[in-house]
């Protein structure tokens, strides 16, 4: 299995978070599995949100903390978005009990959570890897949980985030990794130089 350098693409907040995931939305196609990964409050319901915007998705894409999965379907675009958080999936219950590759076939599946967990389910995937610039991987803020993780992220303005991409497999191989960086790394305006007058 094919492994690309990872994308790295900083990020001054949400919005640029969300830039990011737009423009990788005109890259995707039906059958893509993409892996977010990242501390809680990191990003990675707000990156989802971009994405069903770029996907022209029914909304709104919130965090299925509870339900698990939601499936949006395509209003303006072409391409349902299916989005499982795997959070909470632990003791007797499998990510195969979701019964993902139903819908993967004809639309494109996030999964917040998923590392480790649902990369056997196809042979390509993109592993989204979001965290705070100051933070340590694996760190959530003080005083926050799953429930109001993205909650913090809105409250945190222009808070600086790394943003990484890995593309896995024969889908992103040649001109369609290249397209991805491509996409990727023109998404958010690069921040303004401190020069000294």
């Amino acid at each position: 299995m094919s492994v690309d350098s990872p994308i790295t693409v900083p990020t001054r907040g949400a919005e640029d978070t969300r830039a990011v995931a737009r423009a990788l939305a005109g890259q995707l196609r039906a059958g893509d599995l993409l892996v977010l990964d990242g501390p809680l409050g990191a990003g990675k319901t707000t990156f989802t949100q971009g994405l069903g915007d770029g996907l022209g998705v029914r909304g709104p894409v919130a965090s299925p903390t509870f339900v698990i999965a939601r499936v949006h379907p395509p209003v303006t675009g072409e391409l349902a978005l299916v989005h499982v958080d795997a959070y909470r999936l632990a003791g007797g219950f499998d990510i195969e009990d979701l019964d993902l590759e139903a819908d993967m076939d004809e639309a494109v599946t996030v999964v917040e959570w998923g590392r480790d967990r649902v990369e056997h389910l196809t042979d390509s995937h993109l592993l989204v890897e979001l965290h705070r610039a100051e933070e340590h991987a694996g760190a959530a803020p003080e005083g926050t949980d799953a429930e109001d993780a993205e909650v913090d992220l809105s409250r945190a303005g222009d808070e600086q985030r790394h943003l990484r991409v890995t593309a896995v497999g024969p889908r992103w191989d040649g001109a369609e990794r290249e397209a991805l960086r491509r996409a990727l790394t023109g998404a958010v305006e690069p921040a303004p130089s401190q020069e000294e007058d």
